[in-house]
């Protein structure tokens, strides 16, 4: 493939080499270091003039280093006279902080109950929910003026972050992926129900059981106070079958160890749990190793290694096929929508 390079930030290298071997290429030389003072330093090893750049790096780890490190990468390139650069993230950083919905701090919750008596609570909350920032968006914005022509990533938390942008966003799907692994690896796939942990993921898990062919059904989460779930109602029949939680992403596990165990209450058979990104902070790996479940499946849009070897549940789909596919048509100018319904072998 001429007029091409891929370069790997330090979030995800084992990912960016996958790609570079499906495309039959190398990967582009480059070296990334910090200063005494922790301030990241890039230095591309080769010629990007007029070249084709595409620069991997995920969401995961340290988060704000690698997303720093992304975009002195994109400017160096763009500076470097690189005809084009496109940024793939597999896992978009700070995705969940896409719209004002904060709710107040245990300080502020004292704060609104002396206001509720002088009945100022509206006012309290008005004030609450303003000064929530849209973090995504500002990270869009950064992408942008560092000199990014394209984004390719992976299963957006919420799919209105690709209007944050004013260039080309592809949105990427696990699903297809997830349907493979469903169809391989679970006997027994024609007497599921695919569920998802909370009403969000609706419209993912009816497109699942659609294709499958199944029935579907969600957990609605009722909360007396912020990050304290009160009651899980399950809506839905799960009696007798193999329940299948859905998820873009899990973090600290919290949401979906109490639906697993909703779900075997209601008389599931057995639990799986698919999710695109593993994030597994804090006590996830602990709560997944002491939870119901037959397997707990992510894919590698998150380096899974660490998290494989505390805990023998968690599987792993490679979906570097799909990126490295996304790359080779969008640099021969092809349509990457046959991507959004089918894996490229």
């Amino acid at each position: 493939m001429p007029n091409i390079k891929v370069f790997s930030g330090t979030s995800h290298p084992d990912l960016a080499q996958r790609i570079v071997d499906r495309l039959g290429i190398d990967l582009g030389k480059v070296v990334t270091k910090k200063f005494s003072n922790l301030e990241t330093c890039v230095e591309i090893g080769e010629s990007v003039r007029g070249e084709d750049v595409y620069i991997v790096q995920s969401g995961s780890g340290e988060i704000n280093d690698n997303l720093m490190e992304l975009l002195i990468m994109i400017n160096a390139c763009k500076i470097a006279s690189a005809s084009r650069v496109t940024a793939v993230i597999p896992c978009f950083p700070y995705a969940r902080q896409d719209k004002k919905d904060k709710l107040p701090g245990s300080e502020e919750k004292e704060e609104s109950k002396k206001l509720a008596k002088k009945n100022y609570d509206w006012k309290f909350r008005a004030h609450a929910q303003s000064r929530a920032p849209i973090s995504a968006k500002l990270v869009a914005n950064m992408l942008s003026v560092a000199g990014a022509d394209h984004i390719i990533t992976m299963d957006l938390h919420a799919s209105q972050i690709q209007g944050f942008f004013d260039i080309p966003v592809d949105n990427l799907y696990a699903e297809p992926a997830v349907l493979k692994w469903i169809k391989e690896n679970i006997p027994e796939w024609k007497n599921s129900i695919i569920v998802s942990p909370d009403a969000g993921g609706a419209k993912r898990v009816t497109s699942i059981a659609d294709r499958l062919n199944v029935e579907f059904a969600l957990i609605h989460k009722e909360r007396k106070k912020a990050n304290e779930v009160a009651s899980m109602v399950l809506v839905g029949d799960v009696k007798d079958k193999i329940a299948i939680l859905v998820d873009d992403m899990a973090d600290t596990c919290g949401t979906i160890v109490h639906a697993a165990d909703r779900l075997v209450e209601a008389g599931a058979t057995k639990v799986y749990a698919i999710l695109t990104h593993g994030i597994f902070s804090g006590p996830a790996i602990s709560r997944i190793n002491n939870a119901c479940f037959e397997a707990v499946v992510v894919t590698n849009t998150i380096p899974q290694d660490g998290h494989m070897r505390d805990c023998p549940k968690i599987q792993c789909i490679d979906v570097s096929m799909m990126f490295a596919e996304a790359v080779r048509r969008t640099h021969n100018g092809e349509s990457v929508s046959y991507l959004f319904s089918n894996v490229p072998y």
